[in-house]
């Protein structure tokens, strides 16, 4: 894939040499075709919708995350591409589940607490699985084969509570896995 700068340098000879030529057709002057965005997404002209089902928490954690993760990947689709949202059936559609929720210590350091030394965490990682299906119904061979799965995870320092941290764990954890789904179905990275 071109990187950004060379495709503005070849977007702008393009204007450049079309100004000189009466050209009315930049985009195959620069050998772009209708589906580039300046958002890296690559979507089929014929695709004019999307769609994303409520993505459930299958787990105990977390009760704003269902509703933060949806809500952030369509607004990823409605703010990034051309696509109009539908409720269901969408040229492009989404569905999956959050599938699991760990905790497991990331660091480990010497007890601040107690005379032993022990070793204990210094912090933790949580990490969240979910579990997506994406169909392309214009491009079918672009679709998921089967759910693919998409993790994330957040850090925190263990001399705060988890409740203290869960907001910006949330927000990171779902812009993280928004992110890596958009990539995945629509930048081919």
């Amino acid at each position: 894939m071109r990187s950004v700068k060379n495709i503005v340098t070849t977007l702008l000879l393009g204007v450049a040499l079309a100004s000189f030529s009466g050209c009315s057709h930049i985009a195959s002057l620069v050998g772009l075709n209708g589906t580039y965005s300046f958002t890296g997404a690559s979507i089929p002209d014929a695709a004019t919708t999307f769609s994303v089902a409520y993505i459930p928490n299958n787990t105990a954690d977390f009760a704003t995350l269902s509703n933060e993760l949806t809500e952030a990947l369509r607004e990823r689709f409605m703010n990034q591409t051309r696509l109009s949202q539908v409720p269901e059936g969408g040229d492009l559609a989404f569905e999956g589940e959050i599938t699991l929720v760990t905790e497991a210590p990331s660091a480990i350091g010497a007890s601040t607490t107690g005379s032993n030394g022990a070793a204990a965490a210094t912090s933790n990682r949580v990490t969240v699985t979910v579990q997506i299906l994406f169909t392309n119904i214009v491009q079918p061979e672009l679709s998921f084969e089967n759910r693919q799965t998409f993790t994330a995870y957040y850090d925190y320092d263990t001399v705060n509570p988890r409740s203290a941290v869960e907001n910006d764990l949330v927000e990171e954890v779902v812009t993280t896995l928004v992110d890596n789904i958009f990539n995945a179905a629509v930048a081919q990275w």
